[in-house]
């Protein structure tokens, strides 16, 4: 593979990440893979590129240890890394040269590998210079918030611990997140590789006497690195007698505050600063030392507890989330939470025999086997391989469009664009931001949501016609939609969600519109029911009314249809309200007390003129089958009695009735 390593520092500078990127450069290098560096130095216009390693120009800040601030774009570097043909990006810093590699990677389609090496939240102190509360917690968010954004484009995320894991998760930050310990070359630090005479020089360098011991720090002269708390500790062993030196390997902002802080509590002849020195040289000061200490809590592995541990040197250090499995009290280091029990602690060490202290140090090697750079660089290779190929059949989302809550969704992958659209809530749900990276899989999903999103705007087009019960819409998307019934389930979720389907406030509107065409309670309990409302709500709907409101309608109904029905005896007339109230659905009971509030007196008044009207057309229907008079009035008379005519009026009326056949006959 050929890949690109970006980072804010690189050699000739030394901490912990130049340690790690390169031990995994000489590692994987060692493997076949062809390693390119992109890092910066101070310079205000120069871009330099030898020996694959590409420096950008950038302002130092003092203030903080040499760091070289650089801008997010340069044209000339891009060109640069666009010719080294890169496999993959692998980005060591948030800001800086590390931006640059987002941004190089989204030009350039290649897939991103994220290493987090700093707990940023625990430097606030270098932006609070206040010490306000208020631009602790704004900084903190600002670093969660950058944190989240800039592993949204990665495809992998590598933490050196579980304590940077979980805090990575505590961000929120939705990839993948691998612990990968920051190997290490651990034959580097064989005490039997040091020149003896260089030993006794550094020892020197601290007047220790040749039965006195020298405690180590290598690291950062800053604040997060709490060495004044050691500091405070030896102030304890001074007092307490111990023929112990303190040797402080490293420069930063707080060398001047530190310095006077010793000369101000007499500790000259205890504490020594011995500044920066390069990374070929540090070896030796671990192997001229007797024991390590650190009371730093802000390390993300901890590669100096590593290195002092590979030196064969027992380490002190306060409890930390990192450091477990790494140091065990009394086998291979001690733990203090004051500085004076780190006094006591180092009392102890010193009143131990002489062969159970060479067995700590033979402890301590023992520990470090699993940082050895080997397996490092064959782990970092795993998540590489991992990277691209997720890359390769993943999804950039390149835009998102949100409208009248459909969102449309624009990505592309090394190949093609696509385009699908969802609902805006499931986009949110989603978090799909520009940027982002889905999988194909994921992208397949995405394809299933646009079904929804389709289903949703018919079922919105739909009920902007009339308004429709949750079991219509349902029937509606399984005739006219190939969503499965979990999809549907889905678009009538959102609807009942929005407030467009609500089955309770279309009851009661139904009811209320059904009564103003004095429907009875039965046939709108039917007519609801047909269309799938739940017997409860139908309740609900009708549970402030009252039986005299039923009879009300009822009575207005039935005389409103009683003038619509004519040429029938009063009979008949009453029949056939009393079946139109049943048929509208008042029950039977309340049909019965609604008749008896009609009037007909005008039916009576026109009963002998419906009857003498009926008679007639009885007589012109039956004739052709009757030529007998006599038959015939009798059939007549049949006829009449079934319309419900009185039999004295039928008698009557067929009896005065001049027949067609006894017309002809007369004649």
């Amino acid at each position: 593979m050929r890949i690109g390593m970006f980072a804010d520092s690189y050699l000739p500078d030394i901490n912990g990440v130049v340690t790690s990127i390169v031990t995994l450069k000489r590692a994987l290098e060692n493997d076949g893979h062809d390693v390119f560096i992109i890092t910066t130095h101070p310079s205000l216009i120069h871009t330099s590129y030898e020996d694959r390693i590409l420096r950008l120009p950038g302002i130092e800040v003092k203030q903080m240890y040499g760091y070289v601030a650089t801008a997010p774009l340069h044209v000339k570097a891009y060109s640069i890394v666009k010719e080294m043909k890169l496999d993959i990006i692998h980005v060591h810093t948030e800001f800086g040269a590390g931006i640059f590699g987002h941004f190089c990677g989204k030009m350039l389609k290649l897939p991103i590998v994220s290493t987090y090496h700093t707990t940023y939240e625990d430097y606030t102190h270098y932006v609070n210079v206040f010490n306000s509360k208020t631009v602790d917690v704004i900084a903190k968010k600002t670093i969660e918030r950058i944190s989240r954004l800039y592993g949204a484009s990665c495809e992998a995320i590598i933490a050196p611990s579980q304590k940077t894991k979980d805090m990575l998760l505590r961000y929120n930050i939705q990839r993948p997140i691998f612990i990968v310990p920051t190997g290490l070359d651990l034959e580097r630090f064989d005490p039997h590789l040091s020149d003896p005479e260089r030993l006794k020089e550094i020892r020197d360098l601290t007047n220790a006497k040749q039965n006195d011991k020298v405690i180590l720090f290598v690291g950062r002269i800053a604040k997060e690195k709490s060495i004044d708390f050691v500091i405070d500790g030896f102030r304890h062993i001074k007092e307490r007698g111990l023929p112990v030196k303190f040797l402080i390997v490293g420069g930063g902002p707080e060398m001047d505050t530190l310095v006077e802080k010793v000369e101000f509590m007499n500790l000259k002849d205890t504490v020594v600063f011995v500044g920066k020195k390069p990374a070929e040289q540090v070896p030796a000061f671990y192997h001229a030392s007797d024991a390590f200490v650190s009371a730093s809590l802000t390390e993300t592995q901890g590669m100096t507890y590593i290195e002092a541990l590979a030196s064969q040197l027992p380490v002190f250090a306060r409890p930390d989330d990192v450091l477990t499995g790494l140091i065990e009290e009394g086998k291979n280091g001690y733990f203090f939470r004051s500085p004076q029990e780190f006094a006591q602690r180092v009392d102890e060490w010193l009143s131990i025999e002489e062969d159970r202290r060479l067995q700590m140090r033979l402890d301590a090697r023992k520990q470090v086997d699993v940082y050895d750079m080997r397996s490092f660089s064959k782990a970092i290779a795993a998540v590489y391989k991992m990277a691209i190929e997720r890359y390769t059949n993943t999804y950039r989302i390149e835009s998102v469009m949100i409208k009248d809550e459909i969102a449309e969704v624009s990505a592309s992958n090394r190949t093609d664009k696509f385009t699908v659209m969802m609902l805006s809530d499931v986009c949110l749900t989603r978090e799909l931001v520009k940027g982002k990276m889905v999988s194909e899989k994921t992208w397949e999903d995405y394809r299933d949501d646009e079904k929804v999103a389709k289903a949703y705007q018919a079922a919105i087009r739909k009920l902007a016609v009339k308004d429709r019960t949750k079991r219509e819409i349902t029937d509606f998307l399984n005739e006219n939609t190939d969503c499965t019934i979990v999809q549907i389930n889905a678009v009538i979720g959102h609807l009942l969600q929005r407030g467009y389907l609500d089955d309770l406030r279309y009851t009661h509107s139904m009811v209320l519109n059904l009564r103003s065409l004095l429907m009875g309670k039965n046939r709108i309990i039917k007519t609801l029911k047909e269309k799938g409302i739940e017997e409860s709500l139908i309740n609900e709907a009708f549970s402030s009314e009252s039986q005299d409101n039923e009879l009300n309608l009822a009575i207005r109904w039935a005389e409103k249809i009683q003038p619509t029905i004519g040429g029938r005896s009063l009979m008949a007339k009453k029949q056939k309200i009393r079946q139109k109230l049943l048929l509208q659905g008042y029950e039977s009971t309340i049909a019965d007390q609604a008749m008896t509030f009609l009037s007909f007196e005008n039916e009576l008044v026109q009963e002998k003129q419906n009857l003498f009207k009926a008679a007639l057309k009885a007589a012109n229907r039956l004739s052709r089958k009757f030529t007998n008079q006599k038959e015939l009035r009798m059939a007549i008379k049949k006829a009449l009695a079934t319309q419900g005519f009185k039999f004295s009026d039928i008698n009557e009326v067929v009896e005065e009735m001049e027949l067609e056949n006894e017309s002809k006959n007369s004649e």
